[in-house]
């Protein structure tokens, strides 16, 4: 190929380029959105959920505890559930990390550990969602994967931790929702008027 031949080649592709970048825009009807009328009314995809797939997402628990499920709760027992399931994120101690921190320590030695890190000892607000965000997202690698004797037991070894019930305390239904926090009274109804731009 010569250089003449490449330098026309060169030259119609720039016009035609110019000349296509020139060509007045398609404007839609329907404003750019895409005509979903024509669409199926399922793809296909997945199937319903059973009952019992359904019941192992509907576990809220509610500050005043409704939805707490039968069963109880020992420190002692929680401190050998977190040990095998929750050491490896939180620490041996619920302090050290290298997640969240979960205990309240009131004179740190080690200067990376923070006295005012967010707990459940200093932050969280009711005692009954510990329990509920336990048994939905923890442990972080299998969500959901505690039983409920499992959950009463950790619940009742962060609350103890946290200096929030005795040793010998027993959690459960009844219990649970009597443990008051001191961070409660910080979480207050948002009762501004002033619309939701100033939220």
């Amino acid at each position: 190929m010569t250089k003449s031949t490449v330098k026309i080649g060169a030259v119609c592709l720039f016009f035609s380029i110019s000349l296509t970048s020139l060509q007045s825009p398609t404007i839609r009807k329907n404003g750019g959105q895409a005509d979903t009328l024509d669409y199926p009314r399922t793809f296909g995809f997945g199937r319903a959920a059973t009952l019992k797939e359904i019941a192992l997402l509907d576990t809220d628990v509610r500050p005043d505890g409704k939805g707490l499920p039968a069963g109880f709760g020992k420190a002692s027992e929680g401190k050998l559930v977190y040990a095998a399931k929750c050491s490896g994120c939180h620490g041996a101690t619920g302090i050290e990390g290298p997640s969240d921190q979960l205990v309240t320590i009131k004179n740190p030695t080690d200067p990376k550990v923070k006295a005012r890190n967010k707990t459940i000892g200093n932050y969280w607000p009711y005692a009954t969602t510990v329990f509920d965000y336990i048994k939905r997202a923890m442990p972080f690698n299998q969500p959901g994967s505690l039983t409920d004797q499992e959950v009463y037991n950790l619940t009742a070894f962060l609350l103890h931790e946290n200096g929030l019930i005795k040793a010998d305390d027993i959690v459960n239904a009844k219990t649970l929702p009597k443990v008051v926090i001191p961070a409660r009274d910080f979480f207050v109804p948002d009762d501004r008027k002033d619309g939701p731009e100033i939220r």
